[in-house]
């Protein structure tokens, strides 16, 4: 049995900051979702045609109106929702370290790099709005040809 990654999926109730994050910091994009009984997002990398590029799931809680979400996929309690629980975090592998670097500095987000020789990547790490821990992976190389 082969098994790759489909998607992750956050629990929110700031729907606006979360989709905010995720399309300006990732350069993720809203797609379409199916009709679920509750509010929320897909977010895409790539086309809109394959949902398989539906690769970060925003799941919006609405206090006014919790009964689809719970009956759809159970109760949380929305003090639970920051940080990342028992998944520690969630990484992408990603090209163009530089033009990222340059991107966060212009959207005001500081990630913690770390280099791991041993296996050629560059790592970013960074918080969504959620606390959920964001990890990018580039190859080691592109971050050798950066200055400094």
């Amino acid at each position: 049995m082969a098994l790759t990654l489909n998607h992750f999926s956050i629990r929110t109730t700031d729907l606006q900051t979360t989709r905010n994050f995720y399309e300006n910091v990732l350069g993720l994009t809203v797609g379409p979702r199916p009709d679920f009984p509750f509010p929320g997002l897909w977010m895409y990398r790539g086309g809109h045609d394959d949902v398989a590029n539906a690769v970060v799931h925003i799941i919006a809680m609405d206090p006014d109106d919790a009964e689809g979400l719970k009956k759809y996929l159970g109760d949380r309690d929305a003090s639970s929702l920051r940080g990342s629980g028992a998944v520690d975090h969630v990484a992408f592998f990603a090209d163009g370290l530089a033009g990222m670097l340059a991107h966060l500095q212009r959207q005001g987000v500081t990630p913690r790099q770390r280099t791991v020789p041993s296996i050629g990547l560059h790592q970013l790490f960074l918080d969504d709005p959620n606390g959920v821990v964001i990890e990018l992976n580039y190859p080691a190389s592109e971050r050798a040809a950066l200055p400094g």
